[in-house]
């Protein structure tokens, strides 16, 4: 007999939107106290200066404002733990979507709009409320734990980049690292690997024998930063293991074929 499908993970609507909330204003607070030299400093993300990725982040809380000011969809059509492995066609729409909404506004300026209109607009709809959107209808419960990811990766871009050190929210870097341990599970399915990311998730991966009590006989472990990094392409995973921030043990434990989930 086949193993039980695995029921999906729920996220705490309330929870999720505090946190895409909380991690927007501390990109906002360390986006103010940059520098000229600093914001046209390279960002790490493609050609992209440090000025066009925190034009980029106020962008993510400003399209989500505008997608809740559309007529909803009728149905759901894309699970939460589906989104990052179909992004990937979407990246350039994205980028000239980004520049042409915010070409030329003083980044304060667009901060202080985007903030606005993303803490009014998240007021005013429920999280069933279905997002008319590009990748595939999604309720906004859905939609707002994938903004955790975006939130959260370019939190690190812009850390990495400046050296200043941005908070991260525990519940998104929470939300983003389950989200991408999911996304994992779909893009290989099975049993043979447990995947650790302590202390926010576990999942099964891997076709395979499955394992069902003891020791796993293959089991990947790291740490949430060092997973994020992974799954978004901005870490390989020979260097990870190298420096021992992946312990991975048993035959089917190398998942460098499977990464990146998305860049």
């Amino acid at each position: 007999m086949p193993p039980a499908k695995k029921k999906p993970r729920t996220y705490d609507h309330a929870k999720t939107r505090a946190a895409v909330l909380a991690q927007f204003g501390h990109v906002r607070d360390a986006v103010r106290g940059l520098d000229p030299e600093r914001l046209a400093g390279p960002s790490g993300v493609g050609h992209w200066s440090v000025a066009e990725l925190a034009a980029h982040i106020a962008w993510i809380a400003d399209s989500l404002a505008a997608g809740l000011a559309r007529p909803p969809a009728a149905v759901a059509e894309l699970a939460v733990e589906e989104w990052p492995s179909a992004t990937a066609s979407l990246a350039g729409r994205i980028a000239e979507a980004a520049k042409e909404t915010l070409e030329g506004a003083p980044l304060t300026e667009l901060y202080d709009r985007a903030g606005a209109r993303l803490a009014e607009a998240l007021e005013a709809h429920p999280g069933s409320r279905v997002l008319d959107l590009w990748i595939g209808a999604m309720t906004l419960s859905d939609f707002l734990v994938t903004r955790t990811v975006e939130l959260v990766v370019h939190t690190d871009d812009l850390r990495r980049a400046t050296g200043v050190e941005v908070p991260l929210d525990r519940q998104a870097l929470a939300a983003c690292t389950r989200l991408l341990a999911d996304a994992l599970a779909v893009k290989a399915p099975g049993g043979a690997v447990e995947f650790r990311v302590p202390p926010f998730a576990v999942v099964q991966c891997v076709e395979g024998p499955r394992h069902t009590r003891g020791t796993p006989p293959n089991v990947v472990e790291t740490d949430p930063i060092t997973w994020i990094r992974l799954a978004t392409g901005r870490e390989g995973w020979a260097e990870a293991l190298a420096d021992a921030r992946v312990r991975a043990s048993g035959e089917r434990a190398d998942l460098r074929a499977l990464l990146p989930l998305m860049s």
